[in-house]
């Protein structure tokens, strides 16, 4: 679905298929020039992945074990509702003492096509995602499972991912620079001018080949503004 609740007439997202020709650098650029602070600081992927992962955002809220009664176990339902457009993000709090993703999801993500996971705390199993190729981000890798620890308390509503909240249906791109998300109203604009600030770079670094002096390429002139600054 696109941000207006409209899809291509192949079920694709047009916006989403801009963002991921995008990476975390120019889409946290273009963040700053609309005044967002939706960058996170801290989850590094668990493995060397070498590719941009982004996608829709589906939520999934852990915390505390509350009662002995079985529960589903974290994130399971949100696999198996979700696909090559989405990218899970768990919300644990940032609590690095006890894992919310392991091997196991990381095998069913692959196989419902899941694009990537973010966990806001720990994951274990990282050799294991490495393997099937799921690109997991996360605080820590730890070895201690989530059963009788943590459960699922939420799935599909608002969540705080370190110090942003986070809706369903936000925007997400994560790679080896770090991970920001991009509210769904503000997509388009932030795409759009991520999308100019790329094309600047790639002009700039022709330039320098060029032997043009680096202190007057990288000048603040040479940056693009947005629509609002009025220049």
């Amino acid at each position: 679905m696109t941000t207006d609740g409209t899809s291509a007439p192949d079920g694709t997202d047009p916006l989403l298929e801009r963002l991921r020709a995008l990476d975390s650098c120019a889409v946290s650029d273009a963040l700053d020039a609309y005044g967002l602070s939706t960058v996170v600081l801290g989850p590094r992927p668990v493995w060397p992945v070498d590719r941009v992962v982004a996608g829709r955002v589906r939520t999934v809220q852990v915390g505390p074990r509350r009662s002995d009664r079985p529960a589903g176990h974290v994130g399971a339902a949100a696999v198996d509702a979700s696909g090559p457009q989405d990218v899970l993000v768990i919300a644990n709090d940032g609590r690095l003492d006890v894992s919310c993703w392991g091997g196991i999801l990381s095998r069913a993500a692959v196989a419902r096509g899941i694009a990537g996971v973010l966990v806001d705390g720990a994951c274990r199993d990282a050799s294991e995602s490495g393997e099937l190729g799921l690109p997991v981000f996360a605080r820590a890798v730890v070895p201690i499972s989530a059963r009788g620890r943590v459960v699922q308390h939420a799935m599909d509503e608002p969540v705080e991912f370190g110090d942003v909240t986070v809706r369903p249906g936000d925007y997400v791109i994560a790679d080896g620079n770090g991970v920001a998300f991009v509210p769904g109203p503000d997509a388009p604009r932030i795409v759009g001018f991520a999308e100019r600030i790329v094309a600047r770079e790639a002009g700039m670094a022709d330039s320098v080949d060029r032997g043009r002096p680096v202190s007057e390429v990288m000048h603040d002139s040479q940056f693009p503004a947005t629509e609002e600054s009025g220049s």
